[in-house]
């Protein structure tokens, strides 16, 4: 017998908006709304959209040297993080695989890391064993909610004027309607928001006043996806998993230089190895030529034949306006321009490999 799915502190507002609920990692989660995966990717790209994430884990770490110690879990330089910064990362393994990509922010008296649903378990205990001196703990008393898109800011800074003032990837304590928020510019759609961590009492009040204006709607995990596969954006057991580096992942940009210079995280002999010679395959996106969607585990071909990879994520592309796919290919077929062939039912379908992402990426900078 399997444990029942948990539910989120926002659980009663998605029944009352008329969401669909499913099973995700454990979760009961709205997959979507009566305006449907199609209007909700409309809405986020065009106006705003509100995601709760409230399924992700939110970890507090205490202690002297936080940043430093870190270090030693991931190839992220956090001991340099200034306070009121976020910046992305990963942990490492011993192969140089990843073990769960991670928001890591500065918070002060604190750091404040925002881990993958799935993956807390794996992860807390981790960073328990690992972080020495340092008080690590899961917080369970907060939602977690996304408000993304273009008019993100109207509808969060109406209700707090000073999340007008952050830019991308920084983090505050503010009031939001009297309960104490943690706000963060950020998210998972590519397009401008912020994710606010929220007092699980004030979570569904301080939700509907967001969705009370009228360029905000209510999203869900089907929408989520498809908007961050158009930005390129990977998902963890789908785009990167334990054997997959972040050399492969094209994730090289998220190990600052410093940290790619000394090693000194897990699996650093892999990584170091592979920025200096370049890895074997390839994370890339693919846009097939037909309107079938290319699925997770569809074979990638090359014109003769051969096999170069696999899709690691596929769909539908509402602003694309056609199917959109992310997988990994051998190196030497990478570049953008190259024509590949998927197996999709059995027959060899067109397709290019072209650059990420495939929108435009519309972060406040």
């Amino acid at each position: 017998m399997t444990d029942a799915p948990k539910r989120t502190p926002l659980y009663d507002l998605h029944v009352e908006l008329g969401g669909k609920m499913v099973d995700f990692a454990g979760w009961e989660m709205p997959v979507q709304y009566p305006m449907g995966i199609m209007g909700e990717h409309k809405q986020c790209r065009e106006k705003a959209a509100l995601f709760d994430v409230s399924h992700m884990g939110q970890v507090i770490l205490r202690g002297d040297n936080v940043g430093e110690k870190l270090e030693t879990l991931c190839p992220q330089a956090y001991a340099t993080l200034k306070e009121g910064k976020a910046r992305y990362g990963f942990f490492t393994n011993e192969d140089g695989g990843i073990m769960d990509d991670l928001i890591v922010s500065n918070a002060g008296d604190h750091y404040f890391v925002v881990v993958n649903a799935a993956l807390r378990h794996q992860d807390i205990p981790h960073m328990q064993a690992n972080l020495d001196g340092v008080e690590v703990t899961e917080i369970f008393d907060r939602a977690l909610v996304a408000v993304q898109g273009p008019k993100a800011e109207d509808v969060v800074g109406a209700l707090c004027p000073a999340a007008r003032d952050l830019k991308f990837m920084e983090t505050t304590v503010a009031d939001i309607d009297g309960a104490e928020c943690r706000i963060s510019r950020l998210g998972y759609t590519g397009e401008d928001g912020y994710e606010i961590s929220i007092p699980e009492a004030d979570a569904i009040r301080i939700s509907k006043l967001f969705l009370a204006h009228d360029d905000c709607e209510p999203a869900g995990l089907g929408a989520r996806d498809s908007l961050r596969l158009e930005a390129g954006l990977c998902l963890y057991g789908n785009d990167i998993d334990q054997s997959t580096s972040p050399i492969e992942a094209s994730l090289s940009w998220a190990i600052q230089k410093r940290r790619k210079e000394d090693g000194g995280f897990p699996g650093a002999a892999r990584i170091q190895k592979e920025l200096a010679e370049g890895p074997s395959k390839k994370l890339v996106g693919i846009k097939p030529e037909g309107r079938a969607p290319a699925r997770q585990g569809v074979e990638v071909q090359g014109e003769g034949g051969d096999t170069l990879g696999t899709i690691t994520s596929g769909s539908f592309g509402p602003t694309v306006g056609g199917p959109v796919a992310m997988g990994y290919v051998a190196a030497d077929h990478a570049a953008p321009g190259t024509k590949v062939n998927l197996i999709i039912r059995g027959k060899a379908q067109p397709a290019e490999i072209v650059a990420l992402p495939f929108v435009t990426q519309n972060y406040k900078r």
